[in-house]
């Protein structure tokens, strides 16, 4: 298990540029099992969970070739279907969340599939319901064995339907995506996810010959093909890690400019972030960050202590909730924050109440942080408990009066690509313990 020593108080000044989207990666990628063609795909992230998935396809006989850094080839063209009932792709997919995506693909084009309950953060239950009854529409039968914890689908053949979707799920509506351009006929999605992830994974899709309308809403019309090309595509940066770097950037007091944010892409991050009181300019579609001395909260209009709220898209994203929570302990002025859609996702504030934060958690999805303005947080030991969790205590620890030391990195790895060598280069101070 890895650790990251931090020494706090260390500014940080300078350029950096954002990684590619880690969620949006594991969609595309996923994509190129429903053409036999050549697809490339730009900026892809060198992060654990992109790594973990490239190698679960190559397993499964897709030819994946490294042409530069962050661009890959992949061929679909010679798939092992069998491989899918070996022991070694049930462990490997199983310790994978991103897994799940492969279902609709495999399903359109192979008219089946196996998986294995797939596992991931600890964040609280997050159900695969939205994928199967919307694979189930298209005609694809299910059928899970409680014992082995294995979902075994097939199909002879998807036709396209309307579905009403239960939930805007992101990786719900990826799956179902996928699987409905190789149907036949019509299919209609509403209550849609649209967030920019699925955005990209429709232009790649229709990139590859998929007819997908309506991008962009919750209401997608996708015209099933019988046959999808290669393509080319990059992927946008990653919005998850921009919100970092600017919660980071106001947590020390330091100067910082994120290059190529994909400014239009980002929705109402940059303003969440200026409703804390933190100043940020767009420079064409580059972020700048003054250094600043204090930041206060804002409040309603009415004067009334202001709640921020994950929701979906065009809502704020929740993978930003726990930044956004470390950011206001240094704040002046109080907010509430709920987290609604994952129950487990602010049990990591105990470690920062530790370090002398002032907050209260109200329930499983509700904390007051009142911010106390800009004073040192106490170094401790903690270990992160998943991706965005991880990312927040080392904020805090950047922040913190000593060394504060961090156990269980590998989760922050799987979402953040070198992130000690690349902060460092910024002027922390991050030792990494293997």
């Amino acid at each position: 298990m890895a650790s990251f020593i931090i020494e706090g108080g260390c500014r940080l000044n300078g350029e950096i540029i954002p990684q590619g989207a880690k969620n949006e990666a594991l969609q595309v990628i996923c994509a190129v099992l429903l053409t036999p063609e050549e697809v490339v795909i730009e900026n892809i992230p060198d992060i654990l969970d992109v790594n973990n998935l490239i190698a679960l396809l190559s397993d499964m006989g897709v030819e994946t070739k490294r042409l530069n850094e962050g661009t890959w080839s992949f061929k679909a063209e010679n798939v092992d279907i069998d491989y899918l009932q070996s022991p070694e792709f049930m462990k490997k997919s199983a310790s994978l969340r991103g897994s799940v995506m492969i279902i609709g693909p495999l399903v359109a084009r192979f008219g089946r599939a196996l998986l294995p309950k797939p596992g991931g953060d600890k964040i609280g239950r997050r159900r695969l319901d939205t994928h199967f009854i919307g694979i189930q529409k298209l005609g694809a039968n299910f059928d899970y064995d409680d014992a082995t914890q294995i979902y075994n689908i097939s199909a002879d053949r998807l036709v396209g339907t309307y579905m009403l979707l239960d939930e805007a799920s992101v990786t719900g509506t990826a799956n179902i995506l996928m699987a409905s351009v190789l149907a036949e006929g019509e299919t209609t999605i509403y209550n849609a996810a649209c967030e920019p992830y699925i955005q990209q994974l429709s232009k790649l899709l229709n990139q590859m010959g998929a007819k997908i309308t309506g991008v962009g809403s919750n209401l997608l019309r996708i015209e099933g093909v019988k046959t999808l090309s290669g393509a080319k595509h990059r992927i946008l940066p990653d919005m998850i890690e921009i919100g970092s770097f600017i919660g980071m950037a106001a947590m020390t007091g330091s100067e910082l400019t994120i290059k190529d944010a994909a400014y239009d892409e980002l929705g109402i991050i940059p303003d969440t972030f200026r409703r804390l009181g933190i100043q940020l300019e767009r420079r064409g579609d580059d972020i700048f960050i003054p250094a600043q001395d204090e930041y206060v909260i804002d409040t309603f209009i009415d004067g009334s202590i202001l709640t921020i709220a994950d929701a979906p898209w065009p809502g704020l994203t929740p993978d930003l909730i726990s930044v956004l929570l470390v950011v206001a302990t240094q704040a002046r002025g109080s907010v509430l924050i709920h987290q609604k859609m994952f129950e487990s996702r602010l049990f990591f504030v105990d470690k920062l109440i530790d370090m002398g934060a002032q907050i209260i958690l109200c329930d499983p999805h509700r904390a007051t942080v009142i911010g106390m303005g800009k004073r040192a947080m106490r170094a401790t030991m903690m270990t992160s408990p998943d991706i965005r969790a991880g990312i927040a205590l080392l904020i805090a620890a950047m922040c913190a009066d000593g060394k504060s030391t961090i156990h269980n990195v590998e989760q922050i790895d799987r979402g953040y690509q070198n992130i000690d060598v690349r902060l460092n280069q910024l002027g922390a101070n991050i030792m990494r313990l293997d």
